[in-house]
């Protein structure tokens, strides 16, 4: 069994229908490595932190999300390299740099992971958080080494996504938000909270996440400026479905926290599914849960070690055996950290957001500046000034985000 059998890599799509699900594929593992525990703990914990004014900190991170999305799979897309090879073109070791801050960014977001599938078996079935996240973990080291892991996992984020939309649109009716005061507030809000935003932006397009789909999809053979409108296409739709998530579980928690209801402390998320929905609510939810955690672990391990293949020959010769050992580490680290699963699901979308104004300068050097890198491809004007200025707030959000960090842990 080899790698490129595992994780389904090769070779390139050669019909309308195979690229269709190719792109397809890429998008869903962006949005569903976004779409994890973290997202869901993230929006529940702000949400019952800001009310309403959360609706602002959404929008403005899905704009930015868009900006930085279209910027990043337009480069990687139309070069046809992954990010750490365009990062050694444009500077001597700065592919090198950007595997490290990604690999560790990769690791600490995994372990909230692996968290998530302990929290989402702790509301299912009541297991431990430590022996939850044991055996979540041994599950997903299943999946991996399977022979048709990489089919299997294009079909299993389709269909999971579908359901954590459905599902939760369900419960956001239920608790009956004050749409109105969330409407009102996303434009003018009460409460500005940039390490709340950081996050966000963190959790959705920092770190490894943004490159899933981006990494994938080029070794599906997507590739060129002939692909251009694909690849905006499923960079967008990836953002607009993890916006449409985050609203409706921020409506669905809302509805919950303007009633009056305080949410569990050490488990908050599946608490504001159980006060809308009763035990079935709670059971739902759990499932949901566990469901986002092991389509991110798989997520989050598969680009990690993309970001090293390139380096030498033998790292890709071992991949799959590299991405079961980075599950394995996560797993450990979670179980003798110590730290409750939900402030590791906060401080994994923070440290993101810090990493990602260096990548992202990194590709838009390359895209304004190194026209031979992208086959001589003329980079919009328009397009680039819009990555400027997401990388421009990125920098800002993370300084801020810096003094709040400590804050997390208290």
């Amino acid at each position: 069994m080899t790698d490129r059998t595992v994780l389904d890599t090769s070779p390139p799509p050669a019909t309308a229908a195979s690229r269709r699900a190719a792109l397809t594929g890429a998008m869903f593992l962006m949005a569903t490595s976004a779409i994890g525990p973290g997202f869901i703990t993230q929006t529940t914990v702000f949400t019952a932190q800001l009310g309403a004014a959360f609706a602002f900190a959404i929008v403005v991170s899905v704009l930015v999300d868009i900006a930085i999305q279209l910027n990043v799979w337009r480069i990687v897309g139309v070069s046809g390299r992954r990010a750490q090879d365009l990062g050694n073109s444009v500077v001597p070791g700065g592919g090198y740099a950007l595997a490290a801050l990604d690999l560790f960014g990769g690791l600490v977001f995994n372990i909230g992971n692996v968290a998530g599938t302990a929290l989402g078996l702790n509301a299912l079935l009541g297991l431990d958080v430590k022996i939850g996240g044991a055996l979540s973990a041994l599950v997903a080291i299943a999946i991996f080494l399977s022979r048709r892991a990489g089919v299997a996992m294009d079909r299993i984020v389709v269909v999971l996504g579908a359901v954590m939309i459905l599902m939760t649109l369900y419960v956001a009716i239920v608790s009956g938000p004050p749409l109105g005061d969330a409407l009102r507030q996303s434009v003018a809000p009460g409460e500005v909270d940039f390490l709340v935003i950081t996050t966000l932006i963190g959790g959705t397009v920092g770190g490894y996440i943004t490159y899933a789909g981006a990494h994938r999809m080029i070794e599906s053979g997507v590739t060129g400026p002939g692909s251009i409108h694909e690849i905006n296409r499923s960079a967008v739709t990836g953002i607009l479905v993890t916006g449409l998530m985050r609203v409706l579980l921020f409506l669905a928690v809302l509805g919950v926290v303007a009633g009056g209801v305080r949410l569990a402390a050490d488990n908050p998320a599946p608490s504001a599914f159980e006060h809308a929905s009763g035990e079935a609510g709670l059971r739902v939810f759990g499932l949901v849960m566990w469901s986002a955690a092991i389509t991110s672990v798989i997520g989050a391990s598969y680009t990690s070690v993309s970001f090293l293949v390139s380096f030498a020959p033998w790292i890709d010769r071992n991949r799959n055996r590299l991405v079961v050992a980075f599950i394995a580490v996560s797993t450990v680290i979670y179980l003798a950290i110590g730290a409750t699963p939900t402030k590791l699901l906060v401080l994994a979308g923070a440290l993101n957001g810090l990493i990602l104004p260096f990548g992202l300068a990194v590709l838009l050097w390359a895209a304004g500046r190194r026209r031979d890198l992208l086959g001589g491809y003329r980079y919009p004007v328009w397009l680039l000034g819009l990555g400027v200025a997401a990388w421009l707030l990125s920098l800002y959000l993370g300084w801020n985000a810096l003094s709040g960090l400590d804050d997390l842990w208290k």
